[in-house]
């Protein structure tokens, strides 16, 4: 598992908080933390600050309360948490799984599990909402697709192809060979 993770674990960037409109970077690699900032204003003073980096070992970073407060402010108290996590060796793999692979184990939900796992985070919910998801999903599922249907379906996208009744079906597949025949007929005239 640790092949998937790269040299840097985490980074985030943002603002400091009003009215201050210093810039700020947090950088999280397999072995320190690095905070970095820059100061932006128009005052005199501070026209000639220079950038500023603290950069501390994860085990260090652990202990450094004046460090956690400073980014808690700007970053918020849950990417502090989840700076804190990662330094305590807590990985989310999950999040780390590439996307063929991770569409591949969804596939095997069921349809609730699949629900609940979009809750989780926004890289969830995205690849549960997939196209290339609920395309596996339909053709695992139904015995037949049609060259049409697959058409109707990217037109409307699999999940939603996925949860239209039979009839609903069958009456849009009438109307869009219907509009072909019509669009055919104006064709050849």
């Amino acid at each position: 598992m640790a092949s998937l993770l790269g040299e840097e674990v985490f980074e985030t960037r943002g603002q400091a908080p009003a009215p201050s409109k210093d810039f700020c970077q947090l950088l999280v690699t397999r072995r320190e933390v690095i905070f970095r900032w820059w100061k932006i204003s128009l005052r005199n003073e501070f026209r000639e600050s220079r950038p500023g980096e603290i950069k501390e070992s994860q085990e260090d970073f652990l202990d450094d309360s004046s460090l956690h407060i400073q980014i808690a402010v700007v970053f918020g108290a849950k990417v502090l948490e989840h700076v804190l996590n990662l330094c305590r060796g807590n990985y989310d793999f999950l999040e780390r799984l590439p996307v063929p692979l991770l569409l591949y184990i969804i596939s095997f939900l069921e349809l609730e599990d699949i629900a609940r796992l979009s809750q989780v985070s926004r890289r969830l919910e995205m690849i549960s909402n997939s196209n290339a998801l609920w395309e596996n999903i339909v053709e695992n599922l139904c015995d037949t697709i049609t060259p049409e249907m697959k058409e109707l379906a990217q037109e409307m996208g699999w999940k939603q192809f996925f949860f239209t009744n039979r009839l609903q079906l069958q009456l849009q597949l009438r109307r869009r060979r219907q509009r072909q025949d019509a669009r055919n007929k104006n064709l050849t005239e």
